[in-house]
């Protein structure tokens, strides 16, 4: 009994944890506080709920008794006497404990709290474990597993931010319109970063993190929910969606990495597929065919629509990346396009697209850059120049499993 009921106690604070926390924050406006709050209900429903059962309505539980705590809270408080009656008339409204909150202001707290997470103040380390924390439901020791760094780091990056965002006196807000285009970019910046690590983990033994995938994938879920007239929201969730498709046949069955060309494409899972095509298709509808979510999960949408690896379609690859350049350019878009071109039209002028950037900065310890090239030197039968470059590009990986999968392909050479 007491075992099920930690289960469920565990099962509702992943699912719920954000809307409490976003509740809570928008009643006490501090996110610090109002997680401290959070985890307050946590512990009585943890000493509570063996003994009474788990309640009908679990989320609206733990509301009621993280409010009745910040009630408690702040009459010991007296120079918060406006929240405290603030409170109260909050509470008044749904003091049962199966009482539940209307979907409109949930939402609304949700993306306040989306916003506040990412808040630009905040480094872009801090914005990833804060959103993790706040809204992925994860604790301190999932973050730090999830990154590969210590436990403690992660709790200092926590600690600093609820601190900054509080002297920052940052308010618990949906940012004004002419400021929501800036921070709504950190908030996708953010959640494609999680999952990117979940992807292609840039560290450790393994190759993909597939947790972290899951949860941005739902962050992403959540927030298409909340805005769905922003087309580049439901651009990110189309590519996220197409990409954990192939999760299943990106990993060998000693979990060794798989590449895209070589990957069995019936372990493609065809419904997240679907739910990416229709993401985009939405997107496009919106009119944000050439937003940089989009246009990524146009060209993911090429790889998933070629039944065979022979019949993807590499020039329309090629102009999807060019169009990408012009709207976010960057040395890695660059080699992308540099690798479409030579699956379009031949590994000779790909790699002339490739050396073109040997002298980027941005790319100097970028692994993929030699590791690209000595695929293309290999593809012209140049295996002494290709051994030479992917031993450069094991060199500067940092996961394993990458660094095994290129010096093989070294050796083979």
């Amino acid at each position: 009994m007491a075992t099920d009921a930690r289960r469920a106690v565990e099962a509702v604070w992943r699912i719920e944890s954000a809307r409490l926390i976003a509740g809570l924050a928008r009643m006490v406006r501090d996110v610090g506080l109002a997680e401290e709050l959070a985890q307050d209900a946590l512990v009585s429903a943890l000493e509570q709920w063996p003994e009474a059962g788990v309640p009908r309505n679990p989320g609206a539980w733990l509301m009621t008794a993280a409010k009745n705590r910040a009630v408690d809270l702040i009459r010991r408080r007296q120079n918060y006497q406006r929240k405290l009656e603030q409170i109260g008339r909050d509470t008044e409204h749904d003091h049962a404990p199966d009482a539940s909150t209307g979907v409109g202001d949930i939402n609304d707290d949700l993306l306040r709290l989306v916003f506040t997470a990412c808040h630009p103040v905040l480094s872009t380390e801090a914005q990833v474990a804060l959103t993790l924390r706040m809204l992925g439901g994860l604790a301190t020791d999932e973050i730090a597993r999830a990154f590969l760094v210590p436990e403690s780091t992660v709790a200092q990056r926590i600690v600093r931010a609820k601190k900054t965002l509080a002297k920052a006196n940052v308010p618990f807000e949906v940012p004004a319109e002419d400021e929501r285009d800036a921070r709504l970019a950190s908030v996708l910046g953010v959640i494609y970063l999680i999952f990117n690590e979940g992807y292609s983990a840039t560290a450790g033994d393994d190759w993909m993190r597939p947790g972290l995938c899951e949860d941005a994938l739902r962050l992403a879920r959540v927030l298409a929910g909340l805005m769905p007239r922003e087309p580049e929201v439901h651009g990110l969730v189309a590519l996220l969606e197409i990409q954990a498709s192939r999760a299943r046949a990106r990993v060998g069955p000693n979990g060794e990495p798989v590449l895209l060309l070589d990957q069995n494409r019936a372990r493609w899972d065809q419904l997240l597929i679907r739910r990416g095509l229709e993401a985009l298709a939405k997107a496009e509808s919106l009119g944000g065919a050439a937003g940089p979510y989009a246009l990524q999960a146009a060209i993911a949408a090429c790889h998933a629509r070629a039944r065979t690896a022979e019949e993807t379609d590499w020039t329309r690859i090629a102009g999807l990346y060019e169009a990408l350049a012009l709207v976010t350019p960057s040395p890695v878009v660059a080699l992308n396009h540099a690798v479409a071109i030579s699956m379009a039209f031949g590994p000779a002028i790909g790699l002339e697209l490739v050396d073109e950037l040997l002298e980027e900065p941005a790319l100097k310890g970028y692994h993929l850059l030699p590791s690209v090239r000595g695929d293309l030197l290999v593809k012209l039968g140049r295996n002494d120049e290709a051994r030479t470059e992917f031993e450069r590009a094991a060199g500067l990986t940092r996961n394993e499993r990458e660094r095994k999968l290129l010096l093989d392909r070294a050796a083979a050479c």
